[in-house]
């Protein structure tokens, strides 16, 4: 069985070790973080701070969007598209990776704590009890200040949270 998490697209192009973890891994990503990858490949606005690392990033970025526009990875996509909260069927990334597109809709539960794609993490990792992976510090510290009820890792906690016990809140 494979351990899954709730994370942002744009963290597979960031963080190239997501695509290789020693176990099976399914990421639960919701579909508007997907095409929020277009957003980020056209925009100016720095993701990292070194030239290389830039390039690199925008390159994996364009990288990742093709692979989701391969006719049989765009029509799993698709799948997930003409219902609420609805998955698509996985798609390889990799030898023990996969990618689940997750249609959320609901973005409004969190309020002003929360931007609309924080919101659908969150419910997201709460609708399929898995763990949140990311590498923004101020929103792990603003879920845990909030007290949401979702277990939430650092990206460079990725190799910890592999060998933990997935948190169950039922």
């Amino acid at each position: 069985m494979s351990r899954q998490f709730v994370t942002e697209a744009v963290m597979m192009a960031i963080y190239g070790q997501l695509l290789v973890p020693a176990e099976p891994v399914e990421y639960l990503v919701p579909y508007t973080t997907v095409l929020e990858l277009y957003e980020l490949k056209d925009s100016s606005e720095p993701l990292m701070n070194h030239p290389e690392d830039e390039r690199h990033v925008k390159e994996k970025i364009a990288e990742l969007i093709s692979y989701f526009e391969e006719p049989l990875n765009q029509k799993k996509l698709r799948r997930c598209l003409n219902m609420p909260w609805s998955k698509s069927p996985s798609i390889l990334v990799g030898e023990r990776a996969r990618i689940t597109v997750v249609n959320g809709v609901d973005n409004a539960a969190y309020g002003e704590l929360f931007d609309p794609i924080e919101t659908e993490l969150l419910l997201a990792s709460q609708r399929e009890n898995a763990p949140i992976l990311t590498d923004q510090l101020e929103l792990i510290q603003r879920i845990i200040e909030g007290g949401v009820p979702v277990q939430v890792y650092d990206i460079d906690d990725f190799e910890y949270a592999m060998e933990e016990e997935p948190f169950r809140s039922h």
